[in-house]
């Protein structure tokens, strides 16, 4: 039983760093000039849909050209996500892009469940306003305030991800969907490309970093957590992913000397202890009404 548990665990913290690595090897990419925004985005596309059609071909769950999963709709989403993630980035520290993306994903996606008539809980609404409240504290004017056009992109790159994450809800084979996905980006990340081929505004270092965020952290990022996910409950996937902003900041001041401010400590640790309080309270609400669901067929009495 140890075993097993034991590399559930360790499949999570890698997935949990490689997501977080796309956060750093961005910002380093373009914080140092090796790349443009756009050149990295179709790379990172493209070699991440190289990188799945790979792990998919060698487990045998590829589906046949013209019948590749996703939709237009999931590759549209990933496809606005990735760009504006990238463009984020050419103003963002690490650790702050990270934790914008992760609360305007939650929140993004709370605003759908309510649109629907899911009712949350106390505990969810104090926690998301928690959240909220932090978010804002950190996005408010001031020394250490991140780049309002930074900041803005990265919320946008957040909205897509939390359409991106609602359209794959349904998916009973999200690795093959999600390949699907980056296979439809092909095009428009050839066309991103192209500019930078001609320009050599991408140095050796640049397509390095892009490669290693499409493969590593994004293809095989996906399919370590997607093998892992079975393992885990809901709730408990939940609270790992609020790892992701953490190793991201840790990430950013190891590797490109970012300074780790007191207003980015606070503000983290209020989103993301309002974010985990909201999750918590989600889980107990619908263990309750599991609990408290009639089950039918049973025998009645007398």
């Amino acid at each position: 039983m140890a075993a097993p548990v034991a590399k559930t665990v360790l499949l999570t913290t890698l997935a949990m760093m490689a997501f977080a690595a796309n956060s750093v090897l961005n910002r380093i990419a373009l914080a140092e000039g090796a790349a443009d925004a756009l050149t990295y985005t179709g790379v990172r596309l493209a070699s991440g849909a190289v990188m799945l059609v790979v792990i998919l071909a060698w487990r045998g769950g590829f589906p046949r050209l013209g019948r590749i999963g996703g939709s237009i709709g999931g590759a549209t989403a990933l496809f606005v996500y990735a760009l504006a993630f990238s463009f984020a980035y050419l103003e963002l520290a690490a650790g702050t892009g990270a934790l914008l993306l992760f609360a305007t994903v939650q929140l993004g996606m709370l605003g759908w469940a309510i649109k629907n008539g899911d009712r949350p809980g106390r505990f969810e609404w104090g926690g998301f306003a928690v959240a909220a409240l932090f978010l804002v504290l950190l996005l408010l004017p001031g020394l250490s305030a991140p780049a309002p056009l930074g900041a803005a992109l990265m919320i946008v790159a957040g909205l897509a991800w939390a359409v991106y994450t609602l359209l794959g809800r349904s998916s009973v084979r999200p690795l093959v969907d999600t390949g699907g996905n980056f296979l439809r980006c092909l095009p428009l990340a050839a066309l991103l490309i192209l500019p930078g081929l001609v320009t050599q505004s991408t140095s050796l270092a640049g397509w390095v970093y892009a490669i290693a965020s499409g493969a590593l952290a994004s293809g095989v990022g996906y399919a370590i957590w997607y093998s892992v996910l079975p393992a885990l409950e809901r709730s408990t996937a939940a609270y790992v992913q609020l790892s992701v902003p953490a190793i991201a900041a840790l990430g950013g001041v190891v590797f490109i000397a970012e300074p780790l401010t007191l207003r980015l400590v606070l503000c983290s640790a209020g989103i993301l202890g309002g974010v985990g309080l909201a999750v918590w309270g989600a889980d107990q609400r619908k263990r309750k009404a599991s609990r408290a669901a009639p089950v039918f067929g049973a025998p009645k009495n007398g």
